[in-house]
Formats: C-alpha cells, sequence, structure tokens
C-alpha cells in the first residue's frame, strides 16, 4: 500500500498542495467510528502499549511491513486517528467498485499520492510532514515495502528525515500475524488467524542532529528499525528489501554506495 512510497531523503523540498487528510469529512469520521469497531470484532486483535502512544501533537508511526492489511491492523488499533499513503489508483476507479474502494480508503485515514520516485516522492514526503505540522498521526514502514519472507529488512531513511524535520516522536510498531491473515497475493483476509499489533515507547531522535545530516538520519533510522526489531522479534535480513534488478543498470545502482546504505 504506502510501503514503496518514502523516499531516502537527500535535502529540502518543496511545498506541495495542502494535503486531503485536512478535508476527509464525514466519510473518514463515519469510518473511525464505524469501521474500527468492526474490524476489532472481527479480527480480535491482540494489542500491546496503547497507553504509550501520545494522544495529542504530531506522531510517527514506524512499522514492520508483511502485509497489505498492515495499514488497516495499525489505524483501527490505535488509539489516535492515523493517515498513511496510499497508491492513487485506489480513488480514481469508476463505477461501483471505484466508489466502493474510495470510500474505504478515505474512511481508513488513506491519503492518494502517486507512485514514483524523484518530484513523485519527495511530494509524499512532503504531504505527511504537512500532516505532523498539523498535530496529526502519520504511519509509515522504513523498510520501504512489504517483506516476502518475513524478515526485518534495514531502514531507509526518509521516516527519519520526517522525525528530525518536524521532531515528531516516533512511535515503533510491531506487527505480528497479518503475513498469515493476508499473505501476499491473497484475494481476501482470512479470518483464522489473530494479529497481535505492540506499540513501543515514543522515540526522541533529536539527540543524532539535524535533517540535513546524512549521519544523523542513518543513526536515527538505526534506532527506530532496532525498536521494531524488539517488538516484532523477526529474524534480520541484514539487507535493504529492494526488488530484483530488471537489466544491468540496476545492478549497478544497487551496488553502488549511497545514504541509505
Amino acid at each position: 500500500m504506502t510501503s514503496d512510497l518514502v523516499p531516502d531523503a537527500d535535502g529540502p523540498l518543496e511545498e506541495a498542495p495542502e494535503p486531503p487528510a485536512t478535508r476527509m469529512g464525514a466519510t473518514y469520521f463515519l469510518g473511525r467510528f464505524v469501521l474500527t469497531p468492526l474490524a476489532r470484532l472481527v479480527y480480535r486483535p491482540h494489542v500491546e502499549g496503547r497507553s504509550l502512544v501520545p494522544h495529542d501533537g504530531p506522531v510517527i508511526f514506524a512499522s514492520n511491513h508483511l502485509s497489505f492489511i498492515d495499514s488497516i491492523a495499525i489505524p483501527v488499533t490505535a488509539p489516535r486517528p492515523v493517515h498513511f499513503l496510499a497508491k492513487a489508483s485506489y480513488f480514481d476507479g469508476d463505477g461501483f467498485k471505484g466508489w466502493a474502494s474510495r470510500e474505504f480508503f478515505t474512511a481508513i485515514g488513506a491519503i492518494p499520492v502517486k507512485r514514483g520516485a524523484g518530484q513523485a516522492a519527495l511530494d509524499a514526503l512532503d504531504q505527511q510532514r504537512q500532516l505532523l505540522e498539523q498535530g496529526k498521526a502519520v504511519a509509515l514502514y522504513p523498510e520501504g515495502t512489504r517483506s516476502l519472507d518475513g524478515r526485518l529488512y534495514k531502514g531507509r531513511t526518509g521516516v527519519a528525515f520526517l522525525a528530525l524535520q518536524t521532531g515528531a516522536p516516533v512511535v515503533p510498531v510491531g506487527l505480528i500475524g497479518t503475513d498469515d491473515v493476508m499473505p501476499v497475493g491473497a484475494k481476501r483476509p482470512s479470518l483464522k488467524h489473530r494479529i497481535t499489533v505492540k506499540f513501543g515507547e515514543p522515540l526522541d531522535l533529536s539527540h543524532h542532529g539535524p535533517a540535513n545530516s546524512g549521519k544523523a538520519r542513518r543513526l536515527a533510522t538505526d534506532d527506530i528499525m532496532a525498536a521494531i526489531h524488539a517488538l516484532s522479534g523477526q529474524e534480520l535480513a541484514n539487507a535493504y528489501n529492494e526488488a530484483p534488478a530488471q537489466n544491468p543498470i540496476d545492478r549497478i545502482k544497487q551496488v553502488l554506495p549511497h545514504e541509505r546504505r
């Protein structure tokens, strides 16, 4: 869902339009009070650490990523509204199916964003910054995309950039069992399994330095991933979760050193 929409951060961002989360209206709030209790009733999530989550002010939820339903599991178990980025295609469909998709993702706090690198990725990061500056909570996946083998991969620096830039605390989240409820490729979630959502102590990362420091971003990211690992208990991959190289140029790019390494 939102996993591969969070870029590494290399510098300042240009101003972006006001994020859609500020004008979600009745659909979002109806979903918050109807969909959330329904999801809890059906999936009976086991939740730990809810009391650790700040109830107001900007917050970044940084989670491991195992399944499509992770971006549903966090909003329905968190003690406050949570926003996340989702592919714009979920909001663009026609007919009843398009309407249902648009209403569902709006109801769970999703914000449409165009997939891609370059300026599109920077605009996505800037939308989240604006939400944090409004005192809202956002959810992000530092790994960058879903883990297909269940291991925890190294974190990319976009989440740390946001935290250092805005001063927002980072609440680490460990998701367990979401890949059993809805494995990659599954058409619908299973009702046979129960998930666990663990919220950790908020992290103040400001001691690492300013957001424009690559070293500060890397150290802050490593702290975030260590906290997620302590909650999820996953095996560490000690590598970045990257799509297989499609051509020689992609292979060269993957072995060249750059900030996230």
